[in-house]
């Protein structure tokens, strides 16, 4: 390009973000897009209807050759990509869909990163190669029944018997429950709050799906039960004690989520352009009415800052500098807006928006699980209430 010509405008690349990204950075993410293409989007809308996804070892096994498991960590067969490409990912794949978002970080950055960031030595051998290939799958039990947004509260115990320990209690809400080969579990101890690696075939644990969601409909959701479940001495998780442990993996999953929820609103966006210059109203397409055009260039301020700010808390983590404070102001912030981008996107698809032909009421039902889980819109907001007042106000 010559010296004062300016580069064309990209209607999908408005502020030309993709200038911040390395050559590697985008061949991430041009992988992933064409793997969701693929793999994905011909059946989801399908899954979605059926509330079940066939094949879903089968999809794991393939995120796991393309290096998408645990993609964030390094050593045991896991890619050490940096925060951006990570992101990018999880941007990629929640284009597509959400619950297939969550199969690839509940397996890296709760599964995996518990026993990569607290486990032995031994344990990370055993579990984190064949996770991160997606010969096993995992999952993270800590939500329950009575206990989401208050962790603290968790009845499941684990109890000393001998060298060996014995977990009984129950867990809600699991992705990837009832497919699992392995179970990291968080239970009250004599000694506080422990962290535990459940193969799932062990007596007295089981994982019964949860039917009846509308929401997150191509994902599998379970409860986990474990009835006096005996798990030998090192089944523990060494390296932490207390809430810390369980919060720190929720935390890199929030920070995933920043950029997925901008996927869901990207792909509600581009149905939502791509009809309005093609569907016809008294006489001309509907993209041609002022207030058409100005749903749309709302929702592209929106979805671009949020991209913007996801970046910049990537960059922020890869320079050790990323605080909880400022996960939560993504989570909060970037959630929040794909859900309205997409309700305004099914506005401008009018009775077309409710149908499973576009994704636009897909991708909203799903949000409102993401707007929920890894933690609340009210409780990210008194995290940042906290930070900038000083002042506690969870009791």
């Amino acid at each position: 390009m010559s010296a004062g010509t300016l580069p064309s405008f990209d209607p999908r690349d408005p502020l030309g973000l993709d200038d911040l990204l390395d050559p590697e950075d985008l061949a991430v993410r041009d992988t992933m897009r064409q793997w969701a293409a693929d793999r994905v989007l011909p059946h989801v809308a399908d899954w979605f209807e059926r509330g079940e996804v066939p094949g879903i070892r089968e999809l794991a096994r393939e995120l796991g050759s393309l290096g998408a498991l645990g993609m964030s960590l390094t050593g045991y067969g896991c890619a050490g990509a940096g925060p951006i490409q990570y992101g990018l990912a999880c941007l990629e794949l929640e284009a597509a869909d959400s619950g297939i978002r969550s199969l690839m970080s509940v397996q890296g950055s709760l599964s995996m990163y518990a026993i990569h960031r607290f486990g032995s030595e031994e344990q990370k051998q055993r579990w984190l190669p064949r996770m991160a290939s997606g010969e096993v799958i995992g999952c993270f039990g800590l939500t329950e029944p009575d206990h989401g947004s208050d962790p603290a509260g968790m009845r499941t115990y684990a109890k000393r018997d001998g060298s060996d320990w014995v977990l009984t209690g129950r867990k809600m809400w699991i992705t990837n429950g009832s497919v699992a080969g392995v179970a990291v579990v968080w239970a009250r101890t004599d000694e506080g709050i422990r962290g535990f690696i459940v193969p799932t075939d062990a007596p007295g644990f089981s994982a019964p799906d949860i039917k009846h969601k509308w929401s997150l409909r191509a994902s599998v959701t379970s409860e986990l039960v474990l009835d006096e479940v005996r798990l030998p001495a090192d089944a523990v998780l060494p390296e932490v004690t207390g809430l810390r442990g369980p919060l720190s993996c929720l935390g890199h999953a929030r920070y995933g989520i920043i950029w997925g929820s901008m996927g869901a609103a990207r792909s509600a966006f581009e149905a939502a352009l791509d009809y309005a210059r093609h569907r016809e109203q008294f006489g001309r397409p509907i993209g041609g009415f002022q207030l058409t055009q100005a749903k749309l260039a709302d929702m592209a301020l929106e979805l671009h800052k949020g991209i913007l700010l996801a970046h910049h808390l990537g960059r922020r983590m890869a320079a050790g500098r990323l605080r909880p404070e400022q996960v939560s102001f993504g989570k909060l912030n970037n959630v929040r807006e794909a859900i309205e981008i997409c309700r305004t996107s099914r506005t401008i698809l009018g009775a077309n928006g409710i149908s499973l032909e576009y994704p636009v009421m897909r991708h909203a039902t799903n949000l409102e699980s993401v707007l929920t889980y890894e933690g609340t819109v009210e409780m990210h907001q008194l995290v940042l209430g906290k930070a900038l007042t000083g002042i506690d106000a969870f009791r």
